[in-house]
């Protein structure tokens, strides 16, 4: 049984919503339990937090981070199966500001667990069941067109077979950067 806290960055877009409709034609579990994200931490790269950390704790440590950092774009790849399994993923680019976000929230201070996998960014398109052979092909050949924007963190409280809870929900905050042109 699966019990801890995850991060989070929730898609939300035209992008988003193509995913969310894959999510809910191939795996209705999935659908169900979050919106289309991407893990920050919790999966790949450093494992969940103990149930027992605050909310008030996540935003002490993760709240500066989150208003320290801008929004980030995301561009999709194409979809492949992890690591010999029914799992169903589009990777995203693993190095830049995703990575720089990832390596600021696993260096935080939070008391997270190890994570079986290095970091790998995706956002999942079929996780639960176990897919035919014509499904898999299907969401193989599935492209997802258009760039998504990542503006906030969410944590949630994931605590299997019951729903996911929502603890958290930190905008990423910081100003762009001016260059020497911009008006003030």
């Amino acid at each position: 049984m699966l019990n801890g806290i995850f991060i989070l960055a929730e898609l939300h877009g035209e992008a988003a919503n193509r995913i969310a409709e894959i999510n809910a034609r191939f795996d209705r579990k999935l659908a169900g339990a979050k919106p289309p994200h991407v893990t920050i931490a919790g999966s790949s790269g450093v494992g969940p937090l103990p149930p027992s950390v605050t909310a008030e704790e996540l935003e002490r440590r993760l709240g500066p981070l989150a208003r320290s950092t801008q929004p980030l774009e995301l561009e999709f790849g194409h979809p492949v199966r992890f690591m010999q399994s029914d799992i169903v993923v589009i990777p995203l680019r693993p190095h830049g500001k995703l990575r720089e976000l990832h390596d600021r929230v696993a260096t935080c201070g939070l008391p997270f667990a190890r994570a079986r996998f290095s970091f790998t960014p995706h956002v999942t398109l079929s996780l639960y069941p176990r897919l035919a052979d014509d499904a898999a092909r299907e969401l193989l050949s599935v492209r997802i067109e258009g760039k998504c924007v990542i503006d906030a963190l969410q944590c949630y409280h994931t605590r299997d077979p019951q729903a996911a809870r929502k603890l958290l929900d930190l905008p990423l905050s910081a100003p762009a950067h001016r260059t020497a042109g911009d008006a003030p």
